[in-house]
């Protein structure tokens, strides 16, 4: 693999790093010279997967850094960015985090609507999704800043998907962490445009990862995509890795604020 001028020796900070477009991003980002800052949450049995991440990025000659907490505990947030801190200054490259990108899919899949309470989506589920998949990227985002582990040239990337705007039974608070995530992003763009770091969403299309396999009816979501994408395939985890790695390079400090679509011309039809 050619690496993309700009990205070598620099760290990556992947949140939701241990499968789907996590792991595809970190590895694709670690073959373009990228050393990689890696936060997850698993148990003892997804932890061999993690290992496996790291070496491979270790393979690729690069530094793999794996955090196993929960991104949304302020108190584990904190912690990690302390110890983060230390890597960069035991490297001695202080500030050089260029890229984050959040990738957290952990959130309740429930109808607002149903006869049993029990069923329905309670005011902890939602504020569990929204800060989870939406919020806690602006608190990193802060950090990063606040810290200096992020300056001139950063770049932020939020995934989310078609859900931001349409309706799929029990994916309303999922898609509503969609549509903020949107939004947050949209807001950092503008405030961290003075400081020329630059923020956008990325929209991947229907792509099979361990997130999309936890959606009730998941396989007509499948169909669906099949029937309509020009490429007649889904999306897959690299599509988007490469995508973002390409957009990750220095000629991209004017694109900003943006909900870029990776997905093949899906949500076109």
């Amino acid at each position: 693999m050619s690496t993309l001028t700009g990205l070598e020796n620099s760290w990556a900070l992947i949140l939701g790093a241990s499968s789907g477009f996590g792991e595809a991003i970190a590895l694709e980002l670690a073959g373009h010279g990228m050393n990689i800052f890696g936060v997850h949450l698993d148990r003892k049995g997804t932890m061999p997967k993690v290992e496996e991440i790291q070496h491979n990025i270790k393979e690729l000659g690069r530094e793999a850094v794996f955090f196993n907490i929960n991104a949304s505990d302020p108190e584990k947030r904190t912690g990690t960015l302390d110890e983060m801190e230390q890597v960069l200054d035991e490297h001695k490259n202080p500030g050089s985090v260029k890229v984050m990108v959040h990738s957290l899919a952990f959130g309740t899949l429930k109808p607002y609507i149903a006869e049993n309470e029990k069923e329905r989506v309670s005011i902890k589920n939602m504020d569990m999704t929204l800060d989870v998949m939406a919020h806690s990227m602006v608190y990193w985002a802060q950090e990063l800043v606040a810290r200096q582990l992020m300056k001139a040239g950063g770049r932020i990337y939020a995934m989310t998907s078609a859900g931001g705007h349409r309706v799929w039974p029990t994916y309303g608070p999922v898609s509503a962490s969609k549509a903020a995530i949107e939004s947050h992003t949209r807001q950092l763009a503008v405030e961290l445009a003075p400081h020329d770091i630059t923020a956008n969403a990325i929209q991947a299309g229907v792509t099979m990862t361990p997130a999309l396999s936890k959606i009730p009816g998941n396989e007509e979501i499948v169909k669906n995509a099949l029937a309509v994408n020009p490429a007649n395939r889904l999306t897959t985890t690299e599509d988007v890795a490469r995508a973002i790695a390409a957009l990750a390079v220095a000629g991209t400090y004017w694109l900003t604020g943006n909900v870029i679509r990776v997905d093949g011309g899906e949500d076109l039809i």
